[in-house]
């Protein structure tokens, strides 16, 4: 008899993939019904998921797309979680002007009168 095809349940699995910090974590998001497994909404956190599935969910402030590689025995460091999924995730390119990002302004308070001279050009209104 072959054996059967292994399966673990979502909110185990997101946190074993680091994804979230907390299996707690992990089942107010597919609760939420923020998780997609194979682009159908889930919301329970026992719903049993095995290699090959596609997860959809977000993270932070981008939506993030991963295929399932493995079922994890532990919650081990990151390297070894990366090795569990593939990430599917497309990757968002920023408007890069004269090697100044302009998206992405990581300085504080108000913008230089160079910073808004490259926000207007971004922007259209040269």
């Amino acid at each position: 008899m072959p054996d059967p095809e292994p399966k673990i349940r979502l909110d185990k699995w997101l946190w074993q993939a680091r994804f979230v910090k907390s299996r707690s974590l992990a089942s107010k998001l597919i609760k939420g019904g923020h998780v997609r497994v194979n682009g159908v909404k889930v919301s329970k956190a026992s719903t049993p998921i095995t290699p090959d599935d596609v997860l959809t969910f977000p993270q932070a402030r981008e939506v993030r797309v991963v295929q399932l590689l493995a079922i994890g025995k532990r919650r081990g460091p990151a390297p070894e979680a990366q090795t569990l999924y593939l990430d599917l995730t497309p990757i968002k390119e920023t408007p890069v002007d004269g090697g100044h990002d302009v998206a992405n302004n990581d300085r504080k308070g108000r913008p230089t009168k160079r910073d808004r001279r490259l926000l207007d050009r971004w922007r259209g209104f040269d």
